[in-house]
């Protein structure tokens, strides 16, 4: 069983998946974490070092190496993965057990705002305003990918328990 969370940064794909992935019983994979720890660098660093393009196509490559295992697995996704290559038609060549965790900008910008010197995309907004036009515009933008998962589940108005009880009612 492969189970693929995917959001937008700071819907809590992480935290979910982690807490899915203990109830399973199963391995659970931040694929940002795993990109740090094969390239021995962070994601910012290597967004910094390297420019985003760059990162895309490692991000894929590592994205494809996970999903050819046979184990199970529940797997978190960066917010930009879905929105690169071909990677949602990958993920779901892969899995028909993927979640778009969804959530309105407004929730997103008040849980990153104060996480922005530590996301590579954010650091460069300076004022609140600024700040919730970027997460607006970029939120709707990646969403058509988001909304080509299997399933999708609106983590704002429900407990971590809750969302994994909606996850594994759905699961295949």
């Amino acid at each position: 069983m492969k189970i693929i969370l995917l959001g937008y940064m700071g819907v809590g794909k992480s935290t979910l998946g982690n807490a899915l992935a203990k109830e399973l019983e199963i391995n659970f994979i931040d694929l940002d974490a795993y990109i740090e720890q094969k390239e021995g660098k962070s994601i910012s660093d290597l967004f910094v070092n390297k420019a985003e393009i760059s990162f895309r196509k490692k991000e894929t490559n590592y994205l494809k190496q996970i999903l050819n295992h046979e184990s199970s697995f529940v797997l978190s996704l960066g917010g930009g993965t879905p929105c690169y290559a071909n990677n949602m038609e990958l993920i779901n060549k892969y899995s028909k057990n993927t979640f778009y965790l969804k959530a309105s900008f407004q929730f997103l910008s008040k849980r990153l705002y104060n996480e922005k010197n530590v996301r590579p995309l954010l650091q460069h907004l300076k004022h609140l305003d600024e700040f919730e036009d970027f997460i607006r515009k970029h939120l709707f933008e990646r969403q058509n990918y988001y909304f080509l998962a299997n399933f999708t589940i609106n983590v704002e108005t429900q407990s971590i328990e809750n969302n994994i009880t909606q996850i594994l009612n759905q699961l295949n």
